[in-house]
C-alpha cells in the first residue's frame, strides 16, 4: 500500500469515527431538546420564554455562527488544494466568528442574570441554560480545536494530515451549527410566538 492510499484510508476512518461521535451527540442534544420542550412552560412564576427571550442579539449571533460554517467549508477546500495561506486565513476567520458568537452568548446570559433570570429560579430557566450552555460548550471546544489546527498548520504546513484533520473538524463544526439552527428555531423563534 502506498502512502497516498494509506492517508486516504486513514482520513476515511477518522471521518467515520467522527460520524459515530456525532451520532452520540445527537442523542445528548435530543435529550436536552426533549427536556427543554417539556419544561418550557414550567416557569414557577418567573418569566416565560416569550417574556424573556430577545431575538435581536440572537439573530446577529446566528448570522455569525452560520457564516463560520461557510468559512470552514471554504477552508477545507483550500486545504485540499494545498493553499496554506488561504486555509489559515479562513480557519482564523472561522475562529473569530465563533469567538464573537461566544462573546454574544455570554453577554446574553449576563443580561438575563442581571434581570434576575437565574438557573435555579424555574425549571424552564434550568432547561434553557442547560441546552444553550451545552451548545456553547461545544462551540468553545471547537474554538480550542481550531486554535490547535492553526498551530499545526503553522508548524507543519499544508500536509496531507492537515486535510484529514480539517475534514474531520469540518464535520463537527457543521453539526454544531446545525444544532444552533434547531436551538434558534425551537427555543428562540418558537419561544417568542408559542
Amino acid at each position: 500500500m502506498n502512502t497516498e492510499s494509506f492517508l486516504l484510508e486513514q482520513k476515511e476512518d477518522k471521518k467515520m469515527a467522527m460520524w459515530f461521535f456525532i451520532a452520540a451527540e445527537v442523542v445528548i442534544f435530543a435529550s436536552l431538546f426533549g427536556v427543554y420542550l417539556t419544561l418550557r412552560s414550567h416557569t414557577d412564576g418567573g418569566p416565560s420564554p416569550k417574556e424573556m427571550l430577545e431575538l435581536k442579539g440572537v439573530m446577529v449571533s446566528t448570522v455569525l455562527l452560520l457564516s463560520s460554517s461557510f468559512t470552514i467549508y471554504i477552508a477545507s477546500h483550500a486545504a485540499e488544494g494545498k493553499q496554506a495561506g488561504k486555509t489559515a486565513a479562513l480557519l482564523a476567520l472561522t475562529l473569530v466568528l465563533a469567538g464573537l458568537f461566544l462573546f454574544m452568548e455570554g453577554r446574553e446570559f449576563l443580561h438575563y442574570y442581571e434581570k434576575g433570570y437565574e438557573m435555579q429560579n424555574s425549571s424552564f430557566l434550568s432547561a434553557f441554560y442547560l441546552l444553550v450552555g451545552t451548545h456553547g460548550a461545544h462551540v468553545a471546544a471547537g474554538c480550542i480545536w481550531m486554535a490547535l489546527l492553526l498551530l499545526h498548520l503553522k508548524m507543519k504546513g499544508p500536509a496531507k494530515q492537515m486535510q484529514s484533520k480539517l475534514a474531520v473538524f469540518s464535520l463537527y463544526w457543521h453539526f454544531v451549527d446545525l444544532v444552533w439552527v434547531l436551538i434558534f428555531t425551537l427555543v428562540y423563534l418558537y419561544g417568542k410566538v408559542g
